[in-house]
Parts: structure tokens; sequence; C-alpha cells
């Protein structure tokens, strides 16, 4: 999801060189990334009073700004760094617009965004199967891929954002714990109990799809 990090370096390096087009150069090339972290995240009756575009030109905006302070100490890589302003952003929008104890995540927050990335919702559907849950033709995997999306919105807030991370920015295990501030075990451990607590509704929800009424 996000860009090749040998042409951001190169892109860095330009901006200390004093190249003036190297800015927008690398904001651009994170665009269609930080758009789409934000429409995973932005509440849907937050989306209908606020264009993620705007939110988007906001991010870009303030990191454009922030460049030299995250040249003079780059804690973290730059599309880390970035998209914990995008997070940032989107807290901040929620906050404004639907007040602080809305901070969890709504049951239709994430489901049509998330619906729309077939490929990410695959891969994390075979990585969960089992011989119960294994998808038998295409109109059943599609099924699947929704009950797997239910699942995702019940989880807590934290179980539901490492696994965002892993598999639809797909960031790597280093990655994320950088940008939670974990150590690389700790947000394995995470990773795995988020997992397994996915599963577990899964399992829960095809118990009860199976079940039936007894008369």
């Amino acid at each position: 999801m996000w860009p090749e990090s040998d042409q951001t370096l190169d892109l860095i390096r330009g901006i200390e060189g004093g190249d003036p087009a190297a800015v927008n150069r690398l904001m651009e090339r994170h665009r269609d990334s930080v758009r789409r972290m934000i429409q995973m995240r932005l509440d849907q009756a937050v989306a209908r009073r606020v264009d993620a575009s705007d939110v988007v030109q906001d991010v870009l905006l303030e990191a454009s700004q922030r460049m030299t302070e995250y040249i003079r100490n780059p804690t973290m890589p730059f599309h880390l760094w970035l998209r914990q302003l995008a997070k940032d952003r989107v807290i901040d929008m929620h906050r404004r617009h639907r007040g602080a104890q809305r901070r969890s995540v709504d049951r239709e927050q994430v489901l049509s965004n998330l619906g729309n990335d077939e490929r990410s919702a695959a891969d994390l559907v075979s990585l969960l199967r089992d011989t119960e849950l294994t998808p038998a033709a295409a109109t059943v995997r599609r099924e699947m891929q929704q009950r797997f999306l239910d699942a995702l919105a019940q989880l807590d807030d934290n179980d539901r954002e490492i696994i965002l991370m892993r598999h639809f920015e797909h960031l790597g295990n280093g990655e994320v714990a950088q940008a939670l501030g974990l150590s690389p075990p700790a947000a394995g451990m995470r990773y795995l109990r988020a997992i397994r607590r996915l599963r577990e509704l899964l399992t829960d929800e095809s118990d009860s799809s199976t079940s039936g009424d007894v008369f």
C-alpha cells in the first residue's frame, strides 16, 4: 500500500539538498496511500459531513510544513510518520463531529470502505479459514468476506487497528511495532491475539447461522 522506501529516501535527500520540487513530489507520491488509510477509518457519519479528499489535503499540507522538523529528527520511516499525522487527523475529525465519547468504531464504520478492498479481505479470509469455514464457491466466498467484515467491526479498537495495519495497509510486524511504540515480539503477540479473537467471532457466527430454530 505504501510507496517503496528507496524512492522516498531519494526525495527526502533532495529536500535536504534544497530541491524546491522534492516536497511536492514526495507528498503526491503518498497521496493515494494516505487517502486509503483515511477512508478505512473515517466514520460514515463523519464522512457525510467531511470530504475525505479535504482531510488528505490537510494531512499533506501539515506534513509539508513539518518536513524540516521530520528531517531534523526522523524517529521513524517517513510513511509511518505520515500515517500517524493522518491517524491523528481522523481522531480529531471524530471528536469534533461526534464527540469524545464516541471514540470506538461503530459497526457500520469500516464495512463499506473495507468491503471494496476485495484482495485484502480475501487474503485474510484465506488466513483465517478452517475446514468449516472454507469457501466452496464464489458466492460463498463473498458471504465469507462479509462475515469477516461483520466480525472485524466487533473487535475492540486495538485488535481491529493491528489487523487493518497488517492486512489492509500491508505493514510488516517491525513497522507495526514502530508505529505503535511496541517491541517487535509484543507487536507480534498483539497481532496473534487479534487474529485469535477474530477467528472466535467468525466461528461463533458460523455456529449461529447453522443452528437454526428448534421446535
